[in-house]
């Protein structure tokens, strides 16, 4: 089997990133597995898509160090590959992190992996759901139950009712965006305060306020969904907790965070199915949901982290679980070509 990971820059990828655990995952079990940029897509004059991309040289990796390492060195193999001809393209770039830096980049997986699906190819998650998704405003077509109360909004003075009818306390945040970025508390006793978070927030665009959550004191537990089920592996979950470090309101790990291992109760599992029909439905294959309490603060739909995480605390690799499910994916469309085309020869 061909697999293509595309991120955002492979430059800027990291040994223990999901990404780079499944693409050696691939390779570990016999598959090519191809790292391809933001940049590095060609439309053809064929009508085909291809792109610059990268493969290891060799078979068998014990660590992504090694793995990562080799795939920048000077044996990895550099072609110009044809990405329609891929059994598997999976879109690991996330549109926020392109903010401001490289607009161009934000969309460039969903609009060449849309081609690509089109002659073909199987492209995950699929690009039509993703382009719903390109800012947090997708949240808030799940179910209402499994929300924060919410107000999207560019009016300071809304903002500011929201924050009082919430009893004084909210969390404002970016509409677009990701990893704690521009993620604040405000309280209504510190009028200044609030104003200046406003100001800041308002700049780039639309501002969400949310009912602050009480459970959030002790931090979200990060739990993976695959094919619309809680991602289970030799009878353990793909999740664990992320928890607040001093005062900081964001419990990402790169904000300062720790982790700890996750409990999943029957109102996690419960949350999962309730977005279940949602995620199937726009072609969301693999995805994280970030749940406080009894809601979901997020649901990453672009590229959920942290199955190295997982994967410390349950001692299961969850990224061989995930190239198995690509694996029958591919084989299932291998049959239904084969089927499709024996049917079609059979009318001649």
């Amino acid at each position: 089997m061909k697999i293509g990971f595309m991120v955002n820059d492979l430059d800027n990828e990291e040994a223990g990133y999901s990404t780079i655990r499944m693409a050696m995952a691939a390779v570990n079990r016999g598959h090519e597995a191809w790292l391809i940029s933001a940049g590095d897509f060609a439309y053809d004059p064929d009508e085909k898509i291809r792109a610059r991309a990268r493969h290891v040289h060799r078979d068998k990796y014990k660590t992504g160090t090694a793995f990562l390492a080799d795939l920048r060195g000077p044996k990895a193999r550099h072609e110009r590959i044809t990405v329609d001809d891929l059994d598997v393209l999976m879109l690991r770039s996330n549109p926020a992190d392109e903010v401001g830096k490289r607009e161009w980049a934000q969309a460039s997986g969903i609009d060449f992996g849309r081609i690509a699906m089109r002659n073909g190819a199987i492209v995950l998650n699929d690009p039509n759901g993703l382009s719903k998704a390109m800012n947090k405003m997708y949240f808030q077509l799940f179910p209402e139950e499994v929300r924060p109360r919410t107000v999207i909004t560019r009016d300071r003075n809304e903002i500011k009712d929201f924050v009082k009818d919430q009893g004084g306390r909210a969390i404002v945040k970016p509409l677009q965006g990701s990893g704690g970025t521009g993620v604040f508390m405000v309280e209504s006793g510190r009028g200044s305060n609030i104003n200046q978070m406003i100001e800041s927030l308002l700049r780039d665009g639309y501002v969400i306020c949310q009912e602050y959550l009480e459970a959030a004191e002790e931090g979200d537990t990060r739990l993976f969904v695959m094919n619309g089920q809680a991602l289970k592996h030799k009878g353990r979950y793909a999740a664990f907790r992320r928890m607040r470090t001093g005062e900081d309101i964001r419990s990402n790990v790169h904000a300062g965070g720790s982790i700890a291992q996750a409990e999943i109760s029957e109102s996690h599992l419960r949350l999962a199915e309730m977005v279940r029909p949602k995620l199937v439905a726009d072609g969301m294959f693999l995805v994280g949901l970030d749940i406080v309490g009894d809601k979901l603060m997020e649901i990453n739909v672009f590229s959920p982290g942290g199955l190295g995480s997982a994967q410390k605390f349950e001692k299961v690799n969850f990224a061989h679980a995930v190239v198995a499910s690509l694996e029958s994916k591919a084989d299932y469309m291998s049959y239904y070509r084969r089927t499709f085309s024996n049917v079609q020869m059979a009318t001649l």
